[in-house]
């Protein structure tokens, strides 16, 4: 059986709380071109919850960070079994904010968005 490779709705952290206990509260660190947020909380029913976010400081044009906002979405979908095969007890919350002035390819994407979710997976 395949895994699921879908990004569903409820998947996504859409919460205002949630948000905000996240930036609030959340480790933070950086691989090119992300800056990256994550929460990780044991209370809950377990789950991984994603943010993605394109700042408009770095990207005038819309298209530009909907560009860049589409290859995480598919990186991260595509890879999102690394972090949750090794999350059995834990309720993530995750931020991937691009933070690069430049529109990368998605090769390059695509192996920071694993870095990051691999640096994730070792923590917990």
């Amino acid at each position: 059986m395949q895994p699921d490779r879908s990004l569903s709705r409820t998947e996504r952290l859409r919460t205002l709380g949630a948000i905000r206990r996240l930036f609030a509260e959340g480790e933070s660190g950086f691989v090119y071109p992300f800056r990256y947020l994550w929460y990780a909380e044991t209370d809950s029913e377990p789950s991984v919850e994603v943010l993605f976010s394109t700042p408009k400081r770095y990207h005038k044009r819309a298209n530009r960070r909907n560009l860049t906002r589409r290859r995480t979405k598919e990186a991260y979908r595509l890879q999102k079994q690394v972090l949750t095969l090794q999350n059995h007890e834990r309720k993530i919350d995750l931020a991937l904010v691009y933070s690069s002035s430049e529109v990368l390819p998605y090769k390059k994407i695509e192996h920071a968005v694993r870095k990051i979710l691999e640096t994730i997976a070792g923590r917990l």
